[in-house]
């Protein structure tokens, strides 16, 4: 998949001094390579309905697009400006890329054949199909073809590239045709030609119903389930962009370019503009990786990867289509056969039978598990403050909102009523930044008081306080969840939401936003763990308490569960606690770079990571603390950037109720799962669990959606 020849701005194959010795780290990149495997296998496992196993194939193409323009572009300006130290494990810069390029080779290979040789003959079957140009009857191609000279022809630009046509610029993630051209008079030239987004990147091939009711000016019947790919519709039909020349060939390609926006804050004399700035300069970011078709010969590559100023170990070449995070298009078909049962999330009955949801907090705490739990108890808190000529103001925290949101117009309405509401809008949520600056100035525009965030810092915290006027004085009323205030993602992410009016949880939470707002610097809170102040000292201090009392008593005991385990102070006290004898089962989803079961070191340690249907994003940690369980809730994982970086809360589920319930029902069921978990080795590979002879079956997000209504 990559070429490996050798050049001036390659990676050096030489190991650093570091990194010849045994690591008690795993190397992050890779721990997340591994992540996106699993997402792979899913894409693989015959026991996924067939479009959700397409799903899986766009969600690890998505995922590996991201990879690059965050995690590769990061070690490449490292690699070039010679600054990079080494990671944890020891390796330098050089010596990961060099890595991540031999474990894309194998994914690529398995991906490849995953979509080649199962997904599309099984699509095939099913009665979808998805076809190269060349396979299209005669009055098929007759009717793409002027689809193509009605639709999408008018709108191309042919770009050529000669001395007095500079090489035209190639946006990030937008697909292109490089073309081959023979002129009467120059002979053979290149030109660019960019597939607009606007298009599908499967075309319906109409049916014959279809082009009878396209004569008569009748639209489409929908019906159609065959696709040719858009590029190749494109490519067969360049004659009409390039009249008077013979079109030689066309090739397919693919640029990534970084996209890791920095803001010098201290500069700017306005956030939300040079936020802007920024944003409008990502398209123009260094390249970090060129995507070409197997077919592409040398001299074309070596236009582009000239141009792009590339080196050669950042060419991919692929035999399939690139870019096929498109094919999600597929998942939009209604074919219900196809994909997952649906499911309707409960409302708890505490939430149910009361006609107001502010009472039902006044009466206990109410703790939501989404999606097993509708989220849209969560969207009526704030609907019911906003109408309750009581309320006096709402303060909230936003970091990923979804579009049409029903949390925003909760909050205009609560404006429009006349209550005071601030919202912190974090502008540098990376790929929200446009929609969190859309969503800011209409909150702007309407009167709410709106923050962009905190300097130096990403606000990640998920909070938010309602304040209300009741006959014994003031009482405030607090949301905190696991994820964000987002309705579309609650569907598909396992998160976490408490409400509770605890008064000493309220008072920390005034104190937060009183931080956030303006310019109090408190870094002592009653209840709440907040980062970057104390979290993480916090955190140690819980693991060495454990480690304590397991040396006076023997049961020691710590489970977590979360996206992420990077950060190495953490981990070394995992360590340290696991060489004292305390047993300590870690849920990570995603990136964990503590390596379990080594002797002497992390023997008494599990790592299980499940991926499955939802993407399992809480973060829960929980010490048994000889019989007197703390389980702790937040928006935080434990790596550097959660902990130093950014405004995280995790707070305190102190509900006797609520705390039994996480421990059984959603640690100890994630801990039993034997169908979708897999067990991290000590050399960072993981190996599926697959359940003992008479052992019972436990799929843990299959057990929730049954049994989680039923708690309540």
């Amino acid at each position: 998949m990559t070429d490996h020849s050798a050049d001036p701005g390659e990676p050096t194959t030489e190991r650093s001094e570091t990194s010849e010795k045994t690591s008690l780290f795993l190397n992050r990149e890779i721990s997340w390579l591994r992540f996106n495997l699993r997402v792979l296998e899913e894409a693989e496992n015959k026991r996924h309905p067939l479009l959700e196993r397409v799903k899986f194939l766009t969600i690890f193409a998505t995922n590996l697009d991201e990879f690059f323009m965050i995690r590769v572009s990061g070690l490449r300006r490292q690699v070039v400006s010679a600054a990079g130290g080494a990671a944890p494990d020891g390796m330098t810069p050089s010596e990961q890329i060099l890595v991540i390029n031999r474990e894309l080779d194998a994914h690529s290979s398995r991906y490849n054949t995953c979509w080649k040789e199962d997904i599309l003959p099984a699509l095939r079957d099913a009665g979808i199909r998805v076809l190269h140009y060349t396979e299209l009857a005669k009055e098929e191609k007759e009717a793409i073809q002027q689809y193509f000279q009605r639709e999408i022809s008018p709108v191309l630009t042919p770009l050529a590239f000669d001395p007095t046509h500079p090489f035209p610029h190639i946006s990030n993630l937008s697909f292109n045709l490089a073309v081959l051209v023979k002129h009467p008079e120059r002979g053979d030239c290149f030109a660019r030609v960019k597939v607009p987004d606007i298009f599908p990147r499967l075309v319906p091939i109409p049916t014959q119903e279809d082009v009878a009711l396209q004569q008569m000016g009748l639209g489409k019947t929908g019906k159609t389930q065959r696709f040719v790919w858009l590029d190749e519709v494109i490519g067969n039909n360049l004659d009409d962009l390039f009249p008077g020349l013979e079109v030689i060939a066309s090739y397919p390609f693919r640029v990534t370019r970084d996209a890791d926006v920095a803001i010098e804050e201290d500069e700017a004399s306005d956030l939300i503009e040079a936020m802007e700035e920024q944003l409008d300069q990502r398209d123009f970011t260094s390249a970090v990786r060129l995507e070409l078709d197997a077919s592409t010969p040398d001299h074309i590559r070596d236009i582009l990867t000239r141009n792009l100023q590339l080196p050669p170990y950042l060419v991919y070449t692929f035999n399939s289509p690139i870019g096929m995070a498109g094919i999600r298009e597929l998942y939009a078909l209604e074919r219900p056969d196809l994909k997952d049962p649906p499911f309707v999330p409960s409302v708890p009955s505490c939430v149910s039978k009361s006609t107001s949801l502010l009472a039902a907090i006044r009466e206990k705490d109410i703790l939501l598990y989404h999606p097993y739990d509708s989220f849209m108890p969560v969207v009526e808190f704030l609907r019911e403050a906003a109408h309750d000529p009581d309320v006096l103001a709402i303060k909230q925290t936003l970091y990923r909102v979804n579009p049409r949101s029903p949390i925003i117009d909760a909050l205009l309405e609560a404006r429009v009523n006349g209550k005071q509401v601030a919202v912190l809008v974090e502008l540098k949520a990376r790929f929200d930044e446009e929609n969190n600056i859309e969503w800011a100035r209409k909150l702007e525009d309407e009167g709410v008081h709106v923050v962009y965030g905190v300097r130096g810092l990403k606000t990640h915290a998920k909070v938010c306080l309602i304040v209300r006027r009741e006959q014994d004085g003031i009482r405030r009323y607090v949301h905190l969840g696991t994820g964000n205030y987002n309705v579309i993602t609650s569907r598909i992410y396992t998160d976490a939401s408490y409400f509770t009016c605890d008064a000493a949880i309220c008072s920390d939470v005034s104190d937060l936003f009183n931080s956030l707002t303006g310019y109090s610097r408190n870094n002592s809170y009653s209840k709440l763990l907040v980062a970057p102040t104390m979290l993480r000292q916090q955190i140690l201090d819980r693991i060495e308490r454990e480690i304590c009392r397991h040396r006076r008593h023997g049961d020691g005991y710590i489970s977590f569960k979360m996206n992420a385990l990077v950060d190495t102070q953490c981990i070394q006290a995992l360590y340290d606690a696991s060489q004292a004898g305390v047993r300590i089962d870690l849920q990570v989803r995603g990136i964990c770079c503590l390596r379990p079961g080594l002797p002497g070191i992390s023997e008494t340690i599990t790592v299980t990571s499940v991926v499955g249907r939802f993407l399992e994003h809480a973060r829960i940690y929980y010490f048994h603390h000889g019989g007197q369980k703390e389980v702790w809730m937040g928006s935080a994982d434990l790596m550097p950037r959660n902990l130093d970086h950014r405004v995280e809360v995790i707070f305190p589920v102190e509900d006797p109720q609520w705390r039994e319930l996480i421990i059984n029902d959603i640690l100890a069921v994630g801990l039993r799962d034997n169908v979708q978990a897999r067990r991290l080795l000590p050399d960072g590979t993981y190996n599926r669990t697959q359940p003992a002879e008479g052992e019972t079956v436990v799929n843990s997000q299959d057990w929730l959606l049954t049994h989680w209504k039923s708690r309540s």
